[in-house]
């Protein structure tokens, strides 16, 4: 026994010194050197890169099984997806000095530089001691076959199709789908709410544009009566904080107004105004490029919460005209279904424009305001005009005195004048607009200068106005 374990034991006698063992060492080195030199000239990248693959797989697949992920599309059931937009906008924030990928850029009238994710690095969060990572994937459809993928941006050349992945271990699974995901919506919200960009948007092709609302109109600048001004203020006052009284009596958190009566009384400068006012987007909807119900509605369902949705001079839609008077007690609305003559079917319809204003239809959305603007309102279908559709119908007249105090404040910068007095008597006599008085102001930078041009500009008027009178007079 002795003898086999000296024999053993002889082969490491001659390791015993450290000069031994370094050159051990040494040649052990030499021979990898060697073996990886032979390897990378012998062995192609391709191959090489396929044996790391799997070897990495081969000892992370344990870890992976416990991984769970959740695609958030950009698209769903044919609508943006609001926890895709949440993403888009939080992930930014997340970001350390350790991310190394980063798209940037920089938007029109915007100080900051935007930065956004991109698809080659995750992005690492924590909450609440738990490590979830994200990742943006984009890719060209290949087909439209998931609907609830489909929309119509997808339609559009070089479209591509984005989606978050969200990664994450299976035991944080509730915690995740009740807290992070809400965390997440909620965050945006204050984010969105701080740094509140209001927009505008408008159909482009088949789907809404957007673009900043740089309008600078308020209620302080708007040349309208101070009783109407506080009117409109209070209504909307009203209708925001009445969102349970809403739910309680069974309608769509929504209100209607009518804007109507002549250009340049300031419909534009109002709707600019109570977007400003409410820090609500706008959506110019354009009823002529609508060819069927079913493209109204899904422009309609596309808008988001908290907007405003415009119709401009709404009479200009053959649709919406006044019908001839039906029989006593008849129902306006389901009599113009049988009656009117037919319309054209790539056209929309009166039906369809009512149903997303009130009926089933209207039931996507709330906290929305729709406003509608006419010169003509004797022209706009009776079903139109009921209340709980323009709620409030607003009489945009021609400018007076006291309306005429605020363009003086805006345009010159005084609050009081001599030739008010003059001004004001000529205003009631006559109509004229906002606009073209304020025009008139613009002329001259001299209060003096600006207020006399524009008394000599009344009394001309006002001398057209009454020779027009005694002409028709003499016929």
């Amino acid at each position: 026994m002795r003898t086999s374990l000296g024999s053993f034991s002889s082969p490491f006698t001659s390791f015993r010194s450290a000069s031994s063992w370094f050159e051990v060492y040494a040649a052990f080195s030499t021979f990898m050197m060697l073996l990886r030199t032979a390897i990378n000239d012998l062995i192609p990248h391709q191959v090489r890169a396929f044996i790391v693959t799997k070897i990495k797989a081969l000892f992370s697949g344990r870890q992976n099984i416990n991984q769970v992920s959740l695609q958030i599309n950009e698209i769903w059931d044919g609508q943006i997806n609001q926890l895709f937009q949440a993403a888009q906008e939080y992930l930014p924030a997340q970001i350390s000095h350790s991310y190394k990928s980063l798209k940037v850029g920089k938007l029109p009238k915007h100080k900051n530089i935007a930065v956004a994710v991109d698809g080659t690095q995750e992005v690492v969060d924590l909450f609440q001691g738990i490590k979830l990572s994200w990742k943006l994937v984009e890719k060209s459809p290949k087909s439209d076959s998931d609907h609830r993928d489909h929309h119509p941006k997808s339609s559009g050349v070089g479209y591509e199709r984005k989606s978050f992945t969200l990664s994450f271990d299976e035991k944080h699974r509730d915690v995740v789908m009740n807290k992070y995901i809400n965390h997440v919506l909620s965050t945006y919200q204050d984010m969105q709410t701080e740094q509140k960009t209001i927009k505008i948007h408008s159909i482009g092709g088949r789907c809404w544009q957007k673009s900043d609302l740089t309008h600078p109109a308020s209620f302080d600048s708007l040349a309208l009566e101070p009783e109407q001004k506080q009117a409109i203020i209070d209504d909307l006052n009203r209708f925001l904080r009445r969102k349970e009284l809403y739910k309680k009596v069974g309608k769509p958190w929504k209100r209607g107004y009518l804007l109507y009566e002549p250009p340049g009384t300031g419909k534009s400068s109002l709707i600019a105004a109570i977007a400003n006012y409410l820090k609500f987007d706008v959506y110019d909807l354009e009823l002529s490029s609508m060819f069927s119900n079913s493209e109204l509605m899904r422009v309609m369902r596309e808008t988001t919460n908290r907007s405003i949705i415009v119709i401009e001079d709404i009479d200009c839609n053959k649709e919406v005209h006044a019908r001839p008077t039906t029989k006593p007690f008849s129902d306006s609305d389901s009599d113009f279904d049988r009656k009117r003559v037919k319309v054209k079917p790539y056209r929309f319809t009166l039906s369809g424009l009512l149903n997303n204003m009130d009926g089933l239809w209207s039931s996507g959305g709330e906290e929305r305001i729709i406003i509608f603007t006419t010169n003509h309102r004797e022209r706009i279908d009776p079903a139109l005009l009921r209340p709980g559709r323009m709620d409030m119908h607003i009489h945009l007249s021609f400018l007076k005195g006291k309306a005429f105090r605020v363009l003086a404040s805006n345009y010159l910068g005084i609050e009081d004048h001599s030739l008010f007095e003059e001004i004001d008597g000529l205003l009631e006599k006559l109509e004229v607009t906002p606009a073209v008085v304020a025009e008139q102001l613009m002329r001259n930078e001299d209060p003096e200068v600006a207020l006399e041009g524009l008394v000599e500009f009344l009394k001309e008027k006002d001398k057209e106005s009454l020779l027009r009178f005694m002409n028709e007079t003499a016929d």
